[in-house]
């Protein structure tokens, strides 16, 4: 029995994501960084991620985990609700992300 391979950048142990919520959770993400003024290479650093898997995000390229939701909420120093309820509103009107 072969096991599944699994994409580069996606979480550990699954083999696809869904890329609707993923490209929504950038956009909030971005509009967030960008709203505050902040490069993104310095709100990476402030968040402990990578610049380039900071760019992933964004683009909806990687799924975040949990940990990370919340490191990027604090860097945005938001709340990871608020971060999730943006999400959800992007999805809900992709045109107006």
């Amino acid at each position: 029995m072969q096991k599944p391979t699994i994409q580069p950048g996606r979480p550990a142990g699954t083999s696809t994501y869904e890329s609707a919520p993923a490209m929504a959770f950038g956009q909030a993400v971005r509009a967030a960084r960008v709203a505050q003024a902040i490069a993104q290479d310095e709100f990476a650093a402030l968040a402990g991620i990578s610049r380039s898997h900071m760019g992933k995000i964004e683009r909806g390229e990687h799924v975040p985990t949990l940990p990370l939701i919340l490191k990027i909420s604090m860097a945005l120093k938001i709340s990871a609700a608020e971060l999730i309820a943006a999400t959800e509103s992007n999805l809900r009107n992709p045109t107006e992300a």
